[in-house]
């Protein structure tokens, strides 16, 4: 008979006292192993369109700032990387969630061919399943009949227990790929303010490059503390690791500006 923790992991009983199938704290988990809750399937998207909209875009305007450029340059180069570099990644976001749907319903198709052509070995499968589980016996033979009971159960059973695919969690690439790009566009915005500010402005130049500074720094901090969602790390600490990361890339891209100015 199985320890009380395995059971609570798996099934509950009905008044009947048949098995039904449950996760124990109600979440899926996707293929890396971290909590994917339905209604937060885009987070990702966000945060990664986010952190890169804002290096990017400061860099760029590092590399500007470096060289003794002007406003205007950092402008046309800023917005020609915001959109080019935001469409570039929401493309290629596209491409990769239309792959791992296609993956996913690939594995599907082939899970429903196994069980109508093949079900002896797709049930014993099953039973092997959930006797590494630790049920046994009559209860292991409840589970394994219920499971199989139901093609949608014994499919998405199979899907996740034995390919580690998410049943139900449906992907949609052109949300993703939209996702990214208005997240991309909206953060690499941020540094571009206080150069906006003084085309509009010009006594206001001066203080353009200190200003966006300031207000990248604070960006890649909140945005990056928001990876917590999708890594589960401290929040302070990813903040502090996209503030390394962003503030690196601009250190090279200001070296390199300023190493190479003569050219201008």
């Amino acid at each position: 008979m199985p320890d009380t923790d395995h059971k609570s992991e798996i099934v509950d009983f009905d008044a009947g006292n048949l098995p039904k199938r449950r996760h124990a704290d109600q979440h899926a988990l996707d293929e890396s192993g971290i909590h994917d809750p339905r209604h937060g399937r885009y987070i990702g998207d966000l945060v990664y369109g986010a952190l890169d909209g804002i290096v990017t875009t400061f860099a760029v305007i590092s590399g500007v700032a470096g060289a003794s450029l002007s406003s205007g340059i950092v402008l046309i180069l800023g917005f020609a990387n915001l959109f080019a570099d935001g469409l570039s990644m929401a493309v290629g976001n596209y491409l990769g969630a239309k792959s791992r749907r296609d993956y996913h319903e690939r594995e599907r198709r082939r899970e429903n061919w196994e069980i109508d052509n093949i079900p002896v070995a797709e049930r014993q499968e099953i039973r092997d399943i959930y006797s590494r589980k630790g049920f046994t016996g009559e209860l292991l033979e409840q589970v394994v009949t219920v499971i199989t009971g139901d093609r949608k159960q014994w499919v998405d059973t199979m899907m996740l227990e034995e390919l580690h695919i998410i049943p139900d969690i449906h992907v949609f690439p052109i949300r993703s790929a939209l996702m990214t790009f208005w997240a991309f566009a909206v953060a690499g915005f941020v540094p571009l303010i206080s150069y906006v500010a003084a085309y509009m402005v010009p006594s206001l130049a001066v203080y353009s490059y200190p200003v966006a500074v300031g207000m990248t720094v604070l960006a890649l901090f909140v945005v990056g503390s928001l990876r917590v969602y999708v890594t589960g790390k401290r929040w302070w600490k990813s903040g502090l690791e996209m503030l390394l990361v962003g503030g690196a890339a601009a250190i090279v891209a200001y070296i390199i500006g300023y190493s190479l100015k003569g050219l201008a």
